[in-house]
């Protein structure tokens, strides 16, 4: 009896040996994969930050890959794959619909950074633009934006004229053509957009004296019932912030776009954001916008 047991316990150590090293193996192979929208050099920076963020998770939680979702997609369809599961994470501005069909990790990840607003313009027009107060800006300009974009109902309910397209592209082509005259970008967006057209469109710049600037906090967004992510996501970006890799990534992404701020002396008009769910913290621009440069 005792010897038959003795063999079993050795034949099982055996198995057990013999397994190891493949079952190992296998439990180091099995990574979360991810799909994300939106994909484009302009959002390079709140991909990688995601990367961090589950970098710093990764010993809990095991390593995961990001691949951007396949198809060029509008945004109002990426909110649709993301609640359907074809994506599991996008990066967009908050509005109350998406907070209600989505779930959102409440970490600004931009600082604040897209609701500064650069107006590209047609360079013939910077002497004139540059003589505009505020008001002027609302009654004799027709701006430009893209009809799914969650800063369109901002700027109309601030006073704007403003006409759409549903293409992003096309929306340089209305410029150039003056179907409308100014382009409001990000700061992090604007300069990166105009370099990369410069052969096509070399009469578009940017406009020099003025800003437009509104609360408007870019989060990391997951399918309702997808918690675990959520978590997981929120626990990485906390740790990030913790440790200060979170602000290197930011600074070094955006360095060109932080020192024009501080040498550049814009106008900046305040806008109101009457999208933003109520209770919405302020975003935090301390890394990036001087306090003394917020003036009206």
């Amino acid at each position: 009896m005792r010897k038959s047991l003795k063999a079993g316990l050795i034949l099982g150590l055996l198995i057990l040996v013999g397994l190891t090293p493949a079952w190992a193996k296998q439990c180091a192979a099995a990574e979360t994969s991810l799909r994300y929208f939106p994909a484009g050099s302009i959002y390079d920076y709140r991909w990688k930050l995601l990367e961090l963020a589950l970098a710093h998770t990764e010993k809990t939680d095991g390593p995961a890959r990001l691949t951007p979702y396949a198809e060029d997609v509008t945004q109002n369809r990426g909110v649709f794959l993301l609640q359907s599961g074809a994506i599991d994470v996008i990066a967009l501005g908050t509005n109350g619909e998406r907070e209600e069909k989505l779930l959102p990790i409440k970490i600004d990840i931009l600082r604040g950074l897209v609701g500064f607003r650069l107006l590209i313009i047609r360079s013939a027009d910077q002497a004139s633009i540059g003589l505009m107060d505020d008001q002027s800006l609302r009654k004799q300009l027709m701006f430009g934006l893209n009809s799914q974009w969650a800063d369109l109902p901002i700027m109309r309910a601030n006073g704007f004229s403003v006409t759409t397209s549903s293409s992003y592209e096309n929306l340089f082509e209305m410029l150039a053509a003056s179907r409308f005259d100014a382009f409001p970008r990000g700061l992090n967006e604007a300069r990166r957009e105009l370099d990369e057209r410069k052969a096509t469109f070399p009469q578009l710049s940017i406009e020099k004296t003025k800003a437009l600037y509104f609360p408007f906090p870019i989060y990391y967004w997951v399918n309702k019932s997808n918690t675990a992510l959520a978590g997981r996501i929120e626990r990485g970006l906390r740790l990030s912030l913790a440790d200060g890799s979170f602000r290197k990534l930011f600074e070094s992404y955006h360095a060109t776009e932080i020192a024009a701020v501080k040498r550049e002396k814009r106008q900046v008009i305040h806008l109101d954001n009457p999208l933003l769910p109520a209770a919405t913290e302020p975003p935090d621009t301390s890394w990036w916008w001087p306090e003394s440069a917020h003036s009206h």
